[in-house]
């Protein structure tokens, strides 16, 4: 008895209901009989955040390659978690605090971290559902989180270890500081905008009262203008910065002030002196060439100050206002408000000469977009160059390749430039460094384990570490620590290193490189052979999706209107390796009309195959194979080497397109069409055909079904669950993925004997069922009038036209035609004919058109075309477009040409024929 479903496609009715089923079935979870292992570990999320289309991007594209893999018979592991994002967090739950009118100060450490965790319990269920609603297949039963035991335990070990090694080290440095989180950021967590601001010309007078300097300057006439100043001027973005100044720097070859080296001028609003010191890091062509150096609020006044030995002055608080070495009435302000109360003193006494609109680089946080302030701190410190060689030479050796290659430049630039890594940050939520300070003799303890008193002179006076590690410290070690690193786990032998990373190109440098740095540092292996980086997902006018624009879409809206796997098929048809994913909501309807496509084609064969009546599996091996079966096998192994052929190259619109066009086009609208001839047999002699043709029906959906099953995972199982069970497997989930099919065996299975002749046969008879359909189009032949064709061979006919004659009533259902074979000296008249690639097929349309009219129209229709071919003549014919034009709108016209060319000659043929 064949299996009814319901009329329509609703995803809604059974997609969560089969993600209970490969729960309930374990269907995630790794076996350890089985021989290869493929894993991926899932970039984590933030804890506190919620599933974007990128997220939804990357677990699609992850739960296609882990299907896959899975379904290639290998151990598969795709291991979720999430990230406690130390910055992003601990600013959640101070919001929600400032709402209450408490700060974390007011709660204490341990009151806060408390509520902290219950913050990170809250989210997590709500990231762990959407999951969940994309169909993601990880393994539940292994999901970690950046700050559970495990992870914490790898964290202390790699800082010890790192520490011991000389690798990590502590130091009063300048480092970039974000004064709305209140903590330090790496270098690469420092997002620079290009932003309106000012430039400013200040005047340093000299102590000396008889000292002065003559400047020239060229003037709009030519000449130049002379002047004499009792002081130096100095180019400045930040003013309000000029009471950290520690001297004014000029190059010791520029002429204009070798005699003023060592002098001293005095700063303004302050009345400190500073000096004049010479070098070679100034420019001599920029503004005056005299530039003031603060060396706590400036790299490269920081490295200047260094090779002069000047005094690091810092005037800032951490919250970015000015402090105490900033006098009245300057200090306690912000540097915004600073600035302005800074040029207004400088204007007022003659001190400022110049003011200009400038637009400039500004530094801002990753995470709250705040204004960046270069800031003298005591931090915590990596060094990576050490670390950094081994993972270039890795990326030379081509243990890791990206996805697309043109990414490893990026990395290799990133390697071939890094800078040590600041990883402490002044947070309470994360890892706090396992460092203890000793109030009795000032020495620094770091330990693996807690320690209650000092290991050097025994006091029990000491204090941990106030702050935490930078989170990607803990995720940089994600791939192993996940694991069961330190510890020599049977998941690390079993799944490490992984397989494949599938990220976004922004966290090359934040996460990527690092992971191979540290994989290679503990493990002595790369963490991962494969680096796809995903397109970036953009809306339809190009513009990143983001909250302050209103563009960005959830995946859960998308799930609700179209079901998961409409979304998971279009993300994966449209994206295009090295190409930006232009999405809007009305792009899923791609993957809801081919998932209505499976639906509505499956639901229409179990309707009209007697499922009872079918032979055996065995026995439908030795059925004999028609050439149509025998041309949906070929088509079926093509499809299979294309889909293998995009997986090896990450290729994922490839792989969803060769599974679109055979679904849709090869078995829907070709091979089904002939099994409706088949199935739609009457009388007791037919049956026997009827269940052959079931037979073969069936078993090639159940081989499609396969194949579809990565990308559309649960409206195939749903619909695989419907085949006869002697017919499949018990899940689709655990059936094999099909192979292509190996002719080096010296076996050929019967569905795979086609020989080349009858492939291409098969191919000209697409062609002219296509012709014919086209040509009852063009000249509005009723769809439902049985129309009379025939084909004629041309003089190297290779056999089609008896094969023709063999598949008549076939294209007649098809065409909706009568076919007449025997053409011999028969009349045209009344027949169109249209070109084939040996022959000739002819309709005789008279009886069904009006003759007249259709001629006026094919007239009028000639001399439009022929007004576009001499239209376009014209134009390749003038050397001036061709000489100026691009290639690219050369060749355009060229195929415009041609196509016109081509249309002009078959409606003139059309014309002669009537």
């Amino acid at each position: 008895m064949s299996t009814e479903l319901a009329k329509n496609y609703n995803p809604a009715d059974f997609e969560q209901r089969i993600y209970r089923q490969w729960l309930e079935q374990g269907a995630f979870t790794p076996d350890s009989e089985q021989e290869g292992s493929y894993s991926i570990v899932i970039p984590p999320p933030n804890v506190t955040g919620v599933l974007h289309m990128g997220h939804g991007l990357n677990g699609v594209l992850q739960d296609i390659l882990i299907r896959y893999e899975r379904m290639q018979g290998k151990d598969t592991l795709w291991l979720p978690g999430t990230d406690h994002a130390g910055i992003a967090t601990q600013h959640v739950v101070e919001k929600r605090l400032h709402k209450e009118g408490k700060t974390r100060r007011d709660l204490g450490r341990e009151a806060f971290l408390r509520k902290t965790w219950e913050v990170k319990e809250e989210h997590h269920a709500t990231i762990s559902e959407q999951f969940r609603s994309l169909g993601a297949s990880v393994d539940w039963s292994r999901e970690r989180f950046t700050m559970d035991e495990g992870l914490s335990r790898a964290v202390r070990e790699v800082f010890v270890s790192l520490y011991e090694e000389g690798l990590i080290y502590r130091g009063k440095y300048l480092v970039n500081w974000c004064p709305s989180c209140t903590t330090a950021l790496a270098d690469d967590e420092v997002e620079h905008e290009e932003e309106n601001g000012g430039l400013y010309e200040l005047f340093y007078p000299f102590v000396e009262k008889d000292l002065s300097l003559t400047l020239s300057t060229k003037q709009l006439d030519g000449g130049e203008e002379t002047r004499t100043l009792g002081g130096i001027v100095v180019a400045t973005t930040r003013p309000e910065t000029l009471f950290g100044d520690q001297a004014v720097a000029v190059h010791p070859d520029d002429p204009r002030y070798i005699d003023l080296i060592g002098k001293q001028v005095r700063l303004p609003l302050s009345g400190r002196t500073i000096p004049i010191i010479a070098d070679k890091f100034c420019d001599m062509a920029f503004g005056s060439g005299a530039v003031k150096i603060t060396p706590a609020h400036d790299p490269n006044d920081y490295q200047v100050a260094e090779r002069h030995g000047l005094v690091l002055l810092n005037i800032l608080h951490p919250d970015g206002t000015l402090n105490a070495e900033v006098p009245e009435p300057f200090c306690r302000q912000s540097c915004r408000e600073a600035r302005k109360m800074v040029l207004a003193a400088l204007k007022e006494e003659g001190l400022l000469l110049k003011s200009q609109n400038h637009r400039h680089q500004v530094g801002h946080c990753y995470r709250c977009s705040g204004v960046i302030e270069p800031y003298l701190s005591e931090q915590w410190f990596v060094k990576m160059q050490p670390l950094a060689k081994p993972a270039l030479a890795a990326l030379e050796r081509e243990e890791i390749r990206f996805y697309p290659a043109r990414w490893s430049n990026t990395y290799r630039h990133w390697m071939n430039n890094i800078r040590d890594w600041c990883i402490s940050r002044q947070l309470w939520w994360g890892h706090r460094i396992p460092a203890w300070h000793c109030a009795s003799c000032g020495q620094i303890s770091v330990s693996r384990e807690d320690l209650g008193c000092c290991p050097d002179c025994g006091s029990s006076d000491i204090r941990q570490d106030e702050d935490v590690l930078d989170t990607w410290f803990s995720s940089w070690l994600w791939p192993f620590s996940t694991l069961g690193w330190p510890e020599d786990t049977a998941d690390m032998r079993r799944f490490y290193p992984t397989n494949t990373l599938v990220t976004a190109y922004d966290i090359i440098f934040f996460w990527v490189a690092r992971m191979v740095m540290a994989g290679l540092h503990f493990t002595g292996r790369v963490p991962f052979r494969d680096i796809y980086i995903t397109p970036l997902v953009r809306d339809k006018q190009g513009r990143k999706m983001s909250k302050s624009l209103g563009n960005g879409i959830d995946p859960l809206d998308v799930i609700a209107r179209y079901g998961a796997d409409a979304m998971k098929f279009t993300i994966s048809y449209l994206s295009a390796q090295g190409r930006d994913l232009p999405l809007d909501m009305d792009s899923f309807k791609l993957g809801s009309r081919f998932c209505n496509k499976i639906w509505n084609a499956v639901r229409f064969l179990l309707l009209n195959v007697d499922t009872d009546a079918l032979p055996s599996p065995g026995e439908v091996e030795g059925l004999s194979y028609e050439v149509a079966d025998l041309w949906i096998w070929e088509r079926f192994d093509v499809t299979v080497r294309a889909v293998e052929q995009g997986r090896a190259a990450y290729r994922f619109d490839d792989m969803s397109r060769a599974c679109y066009e055979f679904f849709w086009n090869d078995f829907c609208d070709w091979y089904v069409e002939v099994a409706k001839l088949r199935l739609g047999r009457s009388g007791s002699e037919a049956s026997a055909e009827k269940s052959a043709a079931g037979a073969k029906l069936i078993e090639i959906l159940e081989a499609g079904l396969r194949l579809l099953h990565p990308f559309v995972s649960f409206l195939t199982e749903e619909l695989y669950a419907c085949l006869p069970a002697a017919y499949r497997n018990k899940s689709l989930i655990d059936a094999p993925y099909p192979r292509p099919y190996d002719t080096d065996t010296g076996e050929t299975e019967a569905r795979y004997a086609a020989t080349k002749e009858q492939l291409q046969h098969f191919a000209r008879l697409q062609e002219l069922v296509t012709s014919v359909r086209t040509l009852r189009s063009e000249f509005c032949l009723p769809p439902s009038e049985k129309i009379a064709i025939a084909y004629e061979p041309g003089v190297c006919d290779s056999g089609f036209a008896s094969f023709f004659a063999g598949q008549s009533e076939w294209v007649e259902t098809l065409c909706t035609a009568q076919v007449l074979v025997e053409t011999g000296d028969r009349p045209r008249a009344g027949a169109i004919g249209n070109a084939l690639q040996e022959g000739e097929v002819l309709l005789f349309v008279r009886d069904f058109i009006d003759v007249e009219k259709e001629k006026g129209r094919l007239a009028k229709l000639i001399a439009q075309e022929e007004k576009l071919v001499r239209s376009v003549e014209g134009k390749l014919g003038n050397a001036r477009f061709l000489e100026r034009a691009p290639a690219e709108l050369v060749a355009q016209e060229k195929q415009k040409l041609d196509d016109y060319r081509i249309s002009l000659k078959r409606n003139q043929a059309f014309l002669k024929q009537l």
